[in-house]
């Protein structure tokens, strides 16, 4: 992985950037959200803390909460509506920076597709440059489970979306910036991870990236170098 000076040499020429979303973009992790909505908060926050750090496969804690939360179509239309993710501070003046230096920005998540979407629309990503996961309801509008086929679904799968990303996309220097574990594990193949501490601090990421920022505004500040 890149020292913290290659890291920021290799920011100030990407050509792609990549978020992560939870904790990350927004100030919340969107399934314990969800969870606190569908009213098993308390329950699903343990397993998203082991998920982040590591400690059990992202599929594996992913297929576990979603089977206690057991979300609706309309659970989550209505938490998009009622209850909208809170943006990172300096998060819309980083991404707006980097598309002015044409920069393509993409939003990698392990957390729905139908959530990230509106988060995307807000921070002008388009919907193509978005990769999550997508949940399945039955016709009655009741959870059926989620698409499994999808990378974002499994440990390792945002450094899938990254690798696909260069080859399909020819780009030859990418960043992956976020705040857990499935964020690190993605570099390589990116070519350098920043880890993100603005809103939460793992300590495992504090530790093991090369550089660790605590704001959106230590990034677009090393853009202005």
């Amino acid at each position: 992985m890149a020292t913290a000076v290659e890291t920021k040499a290799i920011l100030r020429c990407a050509d792609a950037v990549c978020f992560d979303v939870d904790s990350t973009v927004i100030k919340e992790e969107g399934i314990d959200e969800l969870a606190k909505f569908c009213g098993v908060g308390d329950a699903v926050a343990e397993m998203t803390r082991n998920a982040m750090g590591g400690n059990i496969s992202f599929k594996t804690a992913l297929t576990e909460r979603l089977a206690i939360i057991q979300p609706s179509r309309d659970q989550v239309n209505r938490l998009i509506n009622d209850q909208p993710p809170c943006l990172t501070e300096g998060i819309m003046d980083l991404i707006d920076r980097l598309q002015q230096r044409n920069v393509q920005v993409f939003l990698i998540s392990g957390g729905f597709h139908s959530i990230v979407e509106h988060i995307a629309a807000r921070i002008n990503i388009p919907l193509s440059n978005v990769y999550a996961n997508k949940l399945k309801f039955h016709l009655n509008g009741d959870y059926a489970g989620f698409d499994e086929t999808q990378p974002t679904a499994e440990s390792g799968g945002k450094g899938r979306v990254i690798g696909l990303l260069k080859k399909e996309r020819g780009f030859k220097k990418v960043v992956m910036i976020g705040d857990g574990a499935t964020d690190l594990e993605a570099c390589p193949p990116a070519d350098a991870f920043i880890g993100f501490g603005g809103n939460i601090i793992r300590q495992q990421i504090k530790e093991k990236a090369k550089w660790f920022v605590t704001s959106c505004q230590e990034i677009t500040a090393e853009l202005e170098q």
